[in-house]
């Protein structure tokens, strides 16, 4: 799942990252590089024990109504990648029935960008979640 992020920095402190679409995510890091890598961590952390506590993923704004808001003023964007199927690390095996061709698309898909089928799905399953939780 993409994050939209906030990077401030002041000349005598670290880069400060906000994530608009989880309040409460925040990182820092030396450089902008450590800083990034960091958040994506600190989504990680978040989204999980949101989930933990059985809470729901916040809705997704887009990054026009993010750039909008004044908290986030002289900031510059960036956006981070975040693979949320690796969360809540104990899994289950489960038997699932799909058209040939879809598995074929899927496993192309998956061999193309370094995921398994297993992977791809969960990741496509919390992505969808997400975003039709932000739509209700």
């Amino acid at each position: 799942m993409r994050y939209p992020v906030v990077i401030h920095k002041d000349p005598t402190s670290a880069y400060g990252v906000t994530v608009p679409d989880l309040p409460g995510c925040f990182s820092a890091g030396d450089s902008l590089d450590d800083a990034l890598h960091l958040t994506i961590e600190a989504i990680e952390c978040h989204v999980e024990g949101l989930l933990l506590d059985g809470e729901t993923i916040p809705p997704k704004k887009t990054l026009e109504e993010h750039q909008a808001n004044p908290d986030f003023a002289g900031g510059l964007w960036a956006v981070v990648e975040v693979d949320l199927s690796k969360l809540s690390g104990k899994t289950r095996r489960v038997n699932i029935t799909l058209p040939e061709r879809v598995l074929i698309l899927m496993d192309h898909y998956a061999s193309e960008h370094g995921k398994t089928r297993s992977g791809l799905i969960a990741q496509a399953a919390v992505e969808y979640i997400a975003k039709r939780q932000g739509d209700e």
